[in-house]
């Protein structure tokens, strides 16, 4: 090739020469002529690379079923590489015009070495960013972090470009260059701290399953609280139900603690977990009359009746004294409103049969009795999760009163 240069760039200055031109004359007016050359000779050749690489590979990119090529289009990889080839032709051409003034060739050579490196790196950063977008589109890897291992490849392939533009520059040896930058390990290490312990939680991420693109997750030391919509090697991006975005470091998903819902999105049915508070002083045992009104609740008649039965049975069975309701067995009004409260959940609709149902009495305390419901719904999202939830807590509440219970509540304030 640089024979080639040589004929194209060199036969000037001896015809200038040749017209009687002194030689430092011929010799500037052969450069400038030489210049406009190698300048319209790089326009060709940009033009004739950017008809093969954009327009042919855009055409052919439409042909094929990949996708691949596509994005190669869309992030530029193609438009990039059709400036590297005139570059890289001046910069083997550069040697050849300034053959005569070293010093210049030297400058100029630095120069356009630098910027094909510069441009060499964003052509692979384009590449990489094409395979990013590739990979993102197929299920198997949607919800993986593709953006923390690209910028991993980056940070190393511009940490040995700098140091290939640094030797370019100054003439180092690339070994005495590494040489140095070892010694520098610490500091570059301290600078970049983020990235590592961002790039590590990576991994861990990745190889733990801890967090997916997609996932919702609750971190409340960062107020997130939403579905992760990017991972990368420095932070993830949350965005929360108001449709704020929440930024956290990658490595707090490692070394703090969060909730992921995933395994609720994943089953059956979400967790309905809540209690109400009965006054301890309404809770007594049910007579005769009592019962024969509550038979009115279709939903417990079936299960007073039998239940009656099976009492008068017993203590009649073991002679108990019944003047005293306390003597025997009996039954209680809150154990009545529970048994209620079970049939009401066995037959509620937004309920998922398949998973737990349970009304449960928990530790009393000086606020009352804790009855808690704990059971799952059935749909999943969150709107509809709650006016499930509601509907039920709505009918509970309402349905105290008919059981001759109270509801605790705190005295109010007002007028002391």
């Amino acid at each position: 090739m640089h024979k080639f240069l040589d004929k194209v760039f060199n036969f000037l200055y001896p015809v200038f020469r040749d017209w009687g031109m002194s030689r430092n004359f011929a010799s500037y007016i052969s450069l400038v002529f030489n210049i406009i050359i190698l300048i319209a000779l790089a326009y060709v050749i940009y033009y004739a690379a950017k008809f093969i690489l954009v327009t042919l590979t855009a055409i052919f990119a439409q042909r094929t079923k990949t996708k691949f090529d596509d994005y190669l289009i869309q992030n530029k990889t193609t438009r990039y590489t059709a400036y590297l080839i005139p570059f890289f032709f001046i910069y083997k051409a550069v040697p050849v015009i300034l053959d005569r003034y070293e010093y210049w060739e030297l400058v100029f050579g630095k120069i356009v070495g630098v910027y094909i490196v510069l441009l060499g790196l964003w052509i692979v950063r384009t590449i990489f960013n094409s395979l990013r977008d590739y990979l993102k589109q197929k299920p198997e890897y949607s919800d993986k972090p593709i953006d923390s291992f690209v910028q991993v490849i980056m940070i190393v392939l511009w940490i040995f470009g700098v140091a290939l533009i640094i030797s370019t520059l100054f003439g180092i040896k690339k070994g005495e260059l590494l040489t140095i930058l070892g010694t520098l390990s610490a500091i570059i290490i301290l600078i970049f701290r983020d990235t590592i312990l961002g790039f590590v939680s990576s991994v861990q991420v990745a190889i733990n399953d801890m967090v997916r693109i997609g996932d919702w997750i609750t971190m409340d030391k960062f107020g997130a609280d939403g579905d992760v919509i990017e991972i990368n090697l420095t932070t993830v991006k949350v965005r929360n139900f108001d449709n704020t975005i929440t930024t956290i470091p990658t490595y707090a998903l490692s070394s703090d603690s969060f909730q992921n819902w995933r395994g609720m999105q994943n089953s059956e049915g979400r967790r309905i977990k809540r209690h109400i508070l009965i006054k301890s002083s309404s809770i007594r045992f049910l007579h005769n009359e009592d019962l024969n009104q509550m038979k009115k609740v279709q939903l417990i008649s079936s299960y007073i009746e039998t239940r009656q039965a099976e009492i008068e049975k017993y203590n009649a069975l073991h002679g108990v004294d019944k003047s005293l309701a306390l003597n025997g067995r009996n039954m209680t009004n809150l154990g009545l409103f529970r048994k209620y409260i079970m049939q009401y959940l066995v037959t509620h609709p937004g309920l998922n049969k398949d998973m737990h149902i349970m009304c449960r009495q928990l530790q009393s305390s000086e606020h009352g009795v804790p009855l808690e419901i704990y059971a799952f719904s059935s749909d999943k999202r969150w709107a509809n999760y709650e006016y499930i939830m509601s509907d039920i807590f709505d009918h509970v509440m309402a349905s105290v009163i008919y059981f001759d219970l109270e509801m605790f509540e705190l005295p109010s304030q007002i007028g002391r």
